[in-house]
């Protein structure tokens, strides 16, 4: 992936489970789920080890993923359900699982240099299907990444995977030190930072937003930190009218990046 130069871009403003008897590699995890799994193998940037499948499933797998099932690090074996549910216990794992290493990690900068569209800035979420949900939307509704402190974030497991159903592959997800230098950085890179909050003074279909938007939610309970706030260039509510007056948080995000997608044309 090509990284920009560091030009300063013009700012537009408003107008699972682990698997014992299995070895693993150091610093390995499980993925489960048949899209999640899929979308795994198709990429090439994922270093994947071992697939345990049901037959059925298998079968899929090699239609869907062609090449991807004969790579010579990839040890492919077909087991039964029973195994499977029992190493990964409780988990809705439709049959499959894939032991992966974890993807590499990207800069800021290079993942925003992909083309035009928002960013989604994550502060301080704590739920690894929430975190799923939001990737799957952030993907379909065309961001270019998703910022996350690298202390106070879900773990990338299986657990994000088959709630991103796919979408963990095709969206980079981008670990910082620090939120706040992070939304400096955005800044400077063209991006208007806005925070999504009950308190805001203005809906966020008022602000015009273009596609260099860095849509900043907080955690799934307190909300923006004030410290984040302050670095956001406005912040903004979504206007609720029934008797439930706040969204859960990748719902929210799911409709604000709705709003900034409908007001740039899709490519």
């Amino acid at each position: 992936m090509a990284t920009m130069s560091n030009r300063k871009l013009p700012r537009r403003g408003p107008s699972g489970a682990s698997l014992p008897s299995v070895p693993r590699p150091r610093g390995s995890l499980w993925l489960y789920g048949r899209h999640a799994v899929l979308a795994a193998l198709r990429n090439p940037e994922r270093r994947s080890h071992h697939l345990l499948a049901m037959a059925a499933v298998r079968a899929d797998l090699e239609r869907d993923a062609g090449a991807a099932m004969l790579g010579p690090d990839l040890r492919v074996e077909t087991v039964e359900r029973a195994r499977l549910d029992t190493l990964l216990p409780g988990v809705l794992h439709q049959g499959v699982a894939l032991e992966t290493e974890p993807l590499p990690a990207v800069e800021l900068e290079e993942a925003v240099s992909r083309g035009g569209g928002p960013v989604v800035v994550l502060d301080q979420m704590n739920d690894g299907r929430n975190l799923g949900a939001i990737l799957r939307s952030a993907a379909a509704f065309g961001a270019l990444a998703v910022v996350l402190p690298r202390d106070h974030a879900p773990p990338i497991d299986g657990v994000v995977a088959k709630a991103a159903s796919g979408a963990l592959e095709a969206l980079p997800i981008v670990s910082v030190a620090n939120l706040a230098r992070a939304l400096a950085e955005l800044k400077d890179l063209g991006f208007w930072c806005v925070g999504l909050d009950a308190t805001g003074t203005r809906p966020l279909a008022a602000l015009g937003l273009g596609p260099q938007t860095a849509l900043v939610l907080g955690s799934e309970g307190r909300g923006l930190r004030r410290l984040t706030r302050e670095r956001c260039d406005d912040i903004a509510h979504l206007p609720t009218r029934g008797a439930i007056r706040s969204l859960n948080v990748s719902n929210a995000a799911a409709v604000a990046l709705y709003e900034v997608a409908r007001a740039w044309p899709a490519a």
